[in-house]
This record gives C-alpha cells, sequence and structure tokens, in this order.
C-alpha cells in the first residue's frame, strides 16, 4: 500500500469530512509499513510484514460523540464510515468532558522523523542482523532471543473547525537477552532509532553477550542501601512514572506527588537535586517525533523540571479550561540533560557500588510518594575500586524516583532509549530490600 503524501491525505480527509452532517467532524488516518523478525534459542523462529492504513471518523452532536473506522476510502465506503459515525453520536450519552475539535493550529517542523533508508529497509537486511546476533552468541557459549522490528509510518487529521496535520516517521527497535548456555548469566541490551544507519546489531549483540559471559557464577551479598550506577535502560524505567506523575489534573485532585493540602500543587517549588533539569522536545535531532498530539495540540519545546524545580504540568483541554491554564499536552519525550562523563568513567570514579543494566516488573507500591518497587535483571555487578569486581544475585528495589534524584551523585552522557535521551547516573543511598533467584 503506498505511503499517502501530504496533498493525497489532505484531499482524502477534506473528502470525507464533506460528508458530515454532524455539528462537528474529525477525520484521522493512520497507515505504516515495516517488518520485523524475532529469534530464540540462536534461531529464527518467526519473521513477518505489516502494511495497514485506517481511516477514522468522530462526529459531535453537543456533548456526544461516535466514532466509525474504515480501511477502504471509496465514495461508498465513506459515505457509510460518516453515517455510521454520526449514528453511534446520536445514541451516546453526553459526555461532560467531551471538547470540540480545534480550530488551525501551527506545528514545529521535524524533518529528521522520516529516513528513505529504514523506510526501506528488507527482510534480507533483518535477517542479516539476526545473523549478526546469534553468530557471536554461539561462539562465546551464548543462547540469544532477540526482536528486531523497523517500519515507515505516516498520519493526518484533519476538522471541520479547519484544522489540519501531516507526520510522517520512521524507526528501528531491537532489543537482544543473551544468556550463557547454562544459564547462569545474563545479558540485555536495547536500542532505537528513526535513522537505521545508526544501528550495528552486531556490535549491539557484543554489549550483551559480555554481560552474559561475566555475571556467570554471580555472588549473593546483603541488601541495603547502595550506591547505583544505573545505565540509561535502569534509569529510564524509574524516569518514566516520574514524567507520568507530572498531570495537572492529579496533583491538583491530591492524587499524586506533586499534591499539596487544600488542592495546591508542588508547582514552582524544588521537587528533586539541582542537577536535575527535563524537558521534552519533539524536533530534538536525535530524539526526533511527531509535533502533534492525538487531539491536535502542538508539541513545543517545554521545561518540565530545571534544576530540581517543577516548572509545567501537563492538562487535558478540559482540565485546562476548567482550571483556566494552558492546554499543555503530555511530553511526547522527555530530555534528562547530563554530564559529559561516560559510563565506563562513572565506574572508574566509584570506590563500591552496584552497576544495574536493567529493572523489570516495576509496580506501584504508593502512588501518592511514587514509591516504585521491582527487580534488576539480566546483569548486575558489584563495584570495588573503580572496577566491575564480579557479578551479584539480583536483588528487589523499593524506592521512589523522587528520592532517587535527590540523591543524585554523578551523571553522565545522555544516550537515546525508548524514544528519549537519558544519562546513566550514579545515585546514593538506593535501597535493595530482598535477593531475587532470577538471572
Amino acid at each position: 500500500m503506498p505511503e499517502l503524501t501530504e496533498s493525497q491525505a489532505r484531499e482524502l480527509l477534506d473528502r470525507t469530512l464533506k460528508l458530515s452532517q454532524a455539528e462537528a467532524c474529525e477525520v484521522n488516518i493512520g497507515g505504516n509499513r515495516g517488518g520485523n523478525i524475532r529469534y530464540a534459542r540462536n534461531t529464527v523462529s518467526t519473521a513477518g510484514a505489516t502494511e495497514d492504513l485506517t481511516l477514522v471518523v468522530q462526529s459531535f452532536f453537543g456533548k456526544r460523540s461516535g466514532v466509525a473506522t474504515a480501511n477502504q476510502f471509496d465514495a461508498d465506503t465513506l459515505e457509510r464510515t460518516v453515517r455510521a459515525s454520526e449514528e453511534l453520536a446520536r445514541l451516546a450519552p453526553d459526555d461532560p468532558e467531551s471538547m470540540r475539535p480545534l480550530g488551525p493550529q501551527e506545528y514545529l517542523a521535524v524533518n529528521a522523523a522520516y529516513n528513505d533508508q529504514t523506510a526501506a529497509l528488507t527482510p534480507e537486511y533483518r535477517a542479516t542482523a539476526a545473523e549478526a546476533s546469534i553468530t557471536p552468541a554461539k561462539s562465546r557459549d551464548c543462547v540469544a532471543a532477540g526482536f528486531l522490528q523497523d517500519g515507515a509510518n505516516w498520519q493526518a487529521m484533519a476538522n471541520s473547525a479547519g484544522l489540519f496535520a501531516y507526520h510522517r516517521q520512521t524507526s528501528v527497535n531491537f532489543s537482544v537477552t543473551m544468556r550463557a548456555s547454562d544459564g547462569t548469566g545474563s545479558g540485555y541490551v536495547e536500542r532505537d532509532f528513526n535513522d537505521v544507519s545508526r544501528f550495528d546489531a552486531g556490535a549491539t549483540s557484543a554489549i550483551a553477550i559480555e554481560k552474559a559471559v561475566a555475571s556467570r557464577e554471580a555472588k549473593a551479598i546483603e541488601p541495603g542501601k547502595y550506591t547505583v550506577i544505573m545505565e540509561p535502560t535502569a534509569a529510564v524505567e524509574l524516569l518514566q512514572p516520574l514524567i507520568f506523575s507530572l498531570d495537572a489534573r492529579d496533583a491538583d485532585e491530591g492524587r499524586s506527588p506533586l499534591s499539596k493540602p487544600g488542592g495546591a500543587t508542588r508547582l514552582g517549588e524544588r521537587l528533586v537535586d539541582e542537577a536535575v533539569t527535563i524537558r521534552s522536545d519533539p524536533a530534538h535531532p536525535d530524539i526526533p517525533t511527531s509535533p502533534w498530539g492525538q487531539d491536535g495540540r502542538p508539541y513545543e519545546r517545554t521545561s518540565w523540571i530545571e534544576k530540581g524545580v517543577i516548572q509545567n504540568l501537563f492538562y487535558s483541554r478540559y482540565w485546562a479550561e476548567k482550571q483556566g491554564k494552558p492546554a499543555i499536552p503530555a511530553p511526547p519525550n522527555f530530555i534528562m540533560d547530563g554530564g559529559s562523563a561516560s559510563l565506563e568513567e562513572l565506574i572508574r570514579d566509584t570506590a563500591r557500588g552496584v552497576l544495574v543494566t536493567r529493572f523489570w516488573y516495576i509496580r506501584y507500591v504508593d502512588p501518592q510518594t511514587l514509591l516504585l518497587t521491582g527487580l534488576t535483571r539480566d546483569g548486575t555487578f558489584y563495584i570495588e575500586d573503580g572496577k566491575l569486581k564480579h557479578a551479584i544475585k539480583n536483588f528487589r528495589f523499593n524506592e521512589s524516583p523522587i528520592i532517587m534524584l535527590n540523591n543524585v551523585d554523578a551523571l553522565g552522557q545522555p544516550t537515546r532509549i525508548q524514544g528519549s535521551m537519558v544519562p546513566p547516573m550514579r545515585i546514593r543511598d538506593f535501597t535493595f530490600t530482598s535477593l531475587s533467584d532470577a538471572v
């Protein structure tokens, strides 16, 4: 299915909108084309390709709305889809928080999100990438299990109030777990890019292989409070709950770590160490993404935490209108400032501590303090005198990202992980509560 250009998408959306008999109408169209390959036990298990194009019509009558979808675009199908959305809207109950479609908006230019080479990836490329991961695993007596997925997608929206938006983007996402063949060691790595030329399957897999080999015969040490160095893969898992907690409504209604008695919030107050600055930018050259959200609101360059102080909260359009505040949308990505040190340099500067490759099975213990629990996994090591002394058994942790970011000791150079920029970080007094037998 060919990609719709901006002019083709506009023509199709305008044609659909002209069929509307509702008080207001919004039409979205989204398409994707890509492929994937999965392997386990050093053998490719599945491979596939995906291709899709879907049109979504939402009709409004007062506070009622209805949605219908289609994946054919002839005149009869478009007519039936619009009529179906209107019929559903008439049957729907009132939604007291419903908002009418936005008028015309201005969006940042995000040209780096799309890469022709990534959009043209072939099954042969995916097979070669899998081979570059499996072959070295075998040579080091390891077992590889990985997944590579790539794609090109495009989206557009238009509404009866005059808004139009168009964006296209490519992505390649890779993750692999390497296990020592005797099951005693494990390593993990993940990477994601818009531009596939930045990705090297062999070099990436080598990181996980080295962790798997080095983590054989892990030793148990006592749980407690330790200086911890988190690789970006670990750090991002604890930063994301903090970013999600910046919801203004949760804070206003007393359901958030940013809430204060009497309906006040901690906006403008210092929440974490002054070394912490977090912002978002859809046009950031290393993590470009869509300049507009699902409801058509523009994503702008936004500061969320500046030198430890909460600068902004994000709002739904309904809650922003109710509170008389700007309708700042939730961040599409985030960039945490760091330093210039590499992960290796952070380790060399650490007398004693624990290196964590990643966390998993993270769950909330107390949403109002953002207390989380979870486990380390796939490569946990004891640091002594600036060196990785030996692998250690995994821990369960109980910690809040807020406490963690008040105990920042050092930050390294930010790198891309899960669509954001996150530095490796050294944290004082991180709390491990028990041991885990998981590898």
